[in-house]
């Protein structure tokens, strides 16, 4: 039928041209933004995971932030150290040469005053050795004080999967007592370690935290060994937890990439306690005892105090008694001094460590973060040869939608030749 009031070749032309308008929009947009999903319209699951992963793209520049940060706090400990290193080297110098016994009065005074001199200038070299308010020489950061030092080697929470979480077996306090204290063989069977070992009994793991935890149940088997029950806690968890046991201590340890938790599962109705319990899950509070894994996401620097006569620290040996001015005394401030000098250079050992850790840490994460860039761009990241490609045949094909709709809008003027 040939209407003028229905044109439904012009319907359809103008349909496929509407499609081909949008489909071009489309592919302009990759272009001008170099995104094939550049918002949650584009495709919502996408979005959301490059969204998240662009998040912690960001938190791991913070982390390596601090790290470089921290890193310069040691750096100025370390130049500190090998500063008073270098004091201590030319005080040596001096009581060596006090030592002599030509010397007069005079020049041991001379060499006094130069040995004061130097010492003095020792403290104001530690306290000064100071970056973003943080020393590490001075003894305002000693490990485990009120201002002891650490920083973030990770940009996840110690309940994150990138922390390294392990369980020991027996007390967590650390004590050893003769009734948890227990060397066997790994051949040996669980119910020849200990009868309350039962067939029906097993352990419990609960791996993650939250909505994302997966429970396991690893349970006992007749003439079960020990080695036989490790190797199965990995082969049931499919190597979330891995299990171990040190002959030279006679601890059950357990490891895993995710936070966890552990129980003993009572089924044959002789549960066992104390310490029988603690060898295999290291709480001894019974069979309804769980026990917290735990992991860390920071790095504890160790601080010193590098002033001079502070007990326990690495100058004690060297204070405002050293005294010069006889050969005795110069023998006795040689000595002294070189104590101070091995016990400095123990010290910068342990900060120049450190710092080489750092250095590990942030390379690593420097990679993992290149590693997750890459990943968002293989997930949002437009391929432009293929979308020029598109672009130019979707111009085309534009331009045809537009004469065919032009050719369809001219089919209804037929009409006209009917009545003349």
């Amino acid at each position: 039928m040939t209407s003028v009031n229905t044109n439904y070749g012009a319907l359809v032309a103008l349909q496929s041209l509407n499609q081909t308008t949008r489909e071009l929009a489309s592919v302009q947009n990759r272009v001008n933004t170099g995104l094939k999903v550049a918002t949650a319209k584009d495709n919502g699951a996408v979005f959301a995971i490059a969204e998240g992963q662009r998040a912690r793209v960001a938190s791991l520049g913070a982390v390596m932030d601090g790290i470089d940060r921290a890193a310069s706090v040691i750096d100025v400990g370390l130049s500190a150290g090998e500063a008073i290193g270098d004091i201590l080297k030319q005080l040596k110098e001096k009581s060596v040469a006090a030592q002599a016994t030509d010397l007069s009065s005079d020049q041991r005074a001379a060499l006094q005053a130069d040995f004061d001199a130097l010492r003095n200038q020792i403290n104001q070299i530690a306290n000064a050795a100071t970056f973003n308010g943080s020393n590490l020489v001075n003894g305002t950061n000693l490990s485990g004080g009120a201002s002891s030092f650490t920083v973030l080697t990770t940009d996840t929470g110690a309940g994150g999967a990138s922390s390294n979480y392990t369980v020991s077996s027996r007390d967590n306090a650390g004590t050893d007592t003769s009734a948890n204290s227990r060397l066997v063989n790994v051949n040996a069977t669980l119910a020849s370690i200990d009868s309350d070992y039962e067939n029906a009994d097993g352990l419990t793991f609960t791996v993650g935290s939250g909505a994302n935890q997966v429970t396991y149940n690893v349970g006992f088997a007749a003439n079960m060994t020990l080695q036989g029950f490790l190797d199965k806690v990995t082969t049931t968890t499919n190597g979330a937890i891995s299990a171990s046991y040190d002959a030279s201590t006679g601890n059950v340890i357990y490891s895993s990439a995710s936070d966890f938790t552990v129980a003993y599962n009572d089924n044959g109705g002789n549960a066992p306690t104390g310490s029988d319990l603690a060898f295999l899950i290291g709480d001894g509070a019974g069979d309804t005892g769980i026990i917290g894994a735990t992991g860390s996401n920071q790095l504890a620097v160790s601080g010193f105090d590098f002033r001079l006569g502070i007990g326990g620290q690495a100058l004690s040996t060297v204070t405002s008694a050293l005294d010069i001015s006889t050969s005795g005394g110069a023998a006795s401030a040689s000595t002294a001094i070189d104590t101070a000098i091995t016990s400095l250079n123990r010290d910068l050992a342990t900060l120049g460590a450190q710092s080489k850790a750092l250095d590990v840490q942030k390379n690593f994460l420097g990679k993992l973060q290149d590693s997750i860039e890459a990943g968002i761009g293989n997930l949002v990241d437009a391929d432009l040869a293929k979308e020029s490609a598109r672009l130019q045949a979707l111009q085309v094909k534009q331009q045809l939608g537009a004469q065919a709709l032009s050719i369809a809008n001219s089919a209804p003027s037929i009409v006209l030749s009917f009545f003349r």
